[in-house]
């Protein structure tokens, strides 16, 4: 019994004794958080996208609070929450042309396929193993990396290829930087006109090797009235910056590979 009770005072000491220590230390070093850091924190959509270069968005809140970062290089938070940081930061108030991504493929049961996997699930792994599974190789492998890749859950998968939600978008980039085949880009919300293929073989490969994919005639490039479409290694590529959605090309295209964005959705519905 007396060993006991010894036991019970010994390791109530302990307890006491570091109960105390921890006190003093947390009470001696604590670092005082700047409530500016969390109201800041309240204004972002705490997705942690990573698409402003900070560690997640406390991060980007201490960051803007210290004035080493400006309120623009967060996409995802609302034009209102963001004129309200600026306001508080005392920053002239600022606004950003919204970007979104766009799938330049239009491979998925259009493409011919070299094999089928279902063991796999991760495009990466795909691709660091076999390359490709389809017999174009810049098309997309479909295996839906960048629809798990997004914080938003603006991207699903249909008919392998991935659906991108413009609502939901914020232009964070994080299916970019995902994509090992480089098929996603991101370009502004108000162009909505887009080659949706990136093959960069010649026509008559192309015609064998995809029901859809672009096959270099140039059609497109005479009728463009801005001359925003240029052929590159077999492509026809479309400046954003000069394309003024006029749609010309769109109805010119005899392979139907370039697309408004707004019809995407229908086309693979």
């Amino acid at each position: 019994m007396d060993n006991q009770i010894y036991a019970v005072i010994v390791l109530g000491g302990l307890g006491l004794f570091f109960g105390i220590f921890l006190t003093y230390f947390f009470v001696k070093f604590r670092v005082e958080e700047n409530p500016l850091v969390g109201t800041l924190l309240s204004l972002l959509p705490k997705a942690n996208c990573g698409a402003c270069g900070a560690a997640g968005c406390s991060g980007f809140a201490e960051q803007l609070a210290a004035g080493k970062i400006s309120p623009v290089k967060c996409v995802a938070v609302s034009p209102e929450n963001r004129q309200q940081i600026c306001r508080i930061l005392g920053l002239a108030e600022t606004s950003q042309a919204r970007q979104v991504a766009r799938v330049f493929c239009s491979g998925g049961t259009n493409a011919v396929k070299r094999f089928q996997i279902t063991t796999l699930k991760d495009c990466r792994a795909l691709k660091s193993l076999f390359d490709t599974n389809v017999a174009c190789s810049w098309g997309c492998l479909g295996l839906g990396s960048c629809a798990r890749s997004c914080p938003f859950g603006a991207i699903r998968m249909n008919q392998f290829l991935p659906e991108i939600d413009e609502d939901k978008c914020v232009g964070c980039g994080r299916c970019v930087d995902t994509c090992p085949q480089n098929i996603i880009g991101l370009v502004p919300l108000e162009k909505k006109v887009y080659v949706a293929c990136s093959c960069k073989e010649k026509g008559p490969t192309v015609m064998k090797i995809c029901r859809i994919g672009c096959i270099g005639c140039g059609r497109c490039v005479k009728v463009c009235p801005k001359n925003a479409i240029v052929l590159k290694d077999n492509l026809a590529i479309i400046d954003p910056h000069i394309c003024d959605n006029c749609g010309r090309c769109v109805t010119e295209c005899p392979r139907k590979v370039i697309f408004v964005a707004s019809e995407v959705s229908q086309l693979l519905a």
